[in-house]
C-alpha cells in the first residue's frame, strides 16, 4: 500500500526515507547551465537563420539542407548531396546579403556534405 502511494504521490522510498523524484525538461536543465543554454541559443540562432532563408531557396532544395553550427562570424549549413551543394554554393552570396538585411553578421557560410544520407 505505502509503494502505490509513493508513486502515485511522485514520492520514492529510499532506506525509510522518503525523497521526491521531479523530472525536469531539457529546456530547464539547459537553462541550468550556462554552457547548455549557449548550446541552445546556437541552436536556436541557426535555425532562425535557415527560417530567414527559406523564401529564396527553391522547394525541393530545402529539404536537402539542415541548420548547422555557428562558429564566431561563420555559419554551416548542412547538406545532403553534393549537387545540392552545388546549387547551394551558387546561391551563397545572395543568402549571405539576406541575412545581413534581417541583421545577422554572417562574414562566411560553410557548406558541410552530410555523408550516408541517401
Amino acid at each position: 500500500m505505502i509503494d502505490i502511494y509513493l508513486r502515485l504521490t511522485g514520492l520514492s522510498h529510499n532506506g525509510g526515507m522518503a525523497k521526491i523524484n521531479q523530472a525536469v525538461t531539457l529546456m530547464e536543465a539547459a537553462q541550468e547551465s550556462p554552457s547548455l543554454a549557449h548550446l541552445t541559443e546556437l541552436t536556436r540562432e541557426s535555425s532562425l537563420r535557415l527560417k530567414i532563408l527559406e523564401s529564396l531557396i527553391p522547394g525541393p532544395l530545402r529539404n536537402a539542407i539542415q541548420a548547422g553550427p555557428i562558429e564566431g562570424t561563420e555559419w554551416c549549413l548542412l547538406v545532403n548531396s553534393n549537387a545540392a551543394a552545388a546549387k547551394l554554393r551558387q546561391m551563397l552570396p545572395a543568402l549571405q546579403a539576406h541575412l545581413h538585411r534581417h541583421g545577422h553578421s554572417v562574414e562566411k557560410i560553410r557548406l558541410k556534405i552530410l555523408q550516408g544520407t541517401r
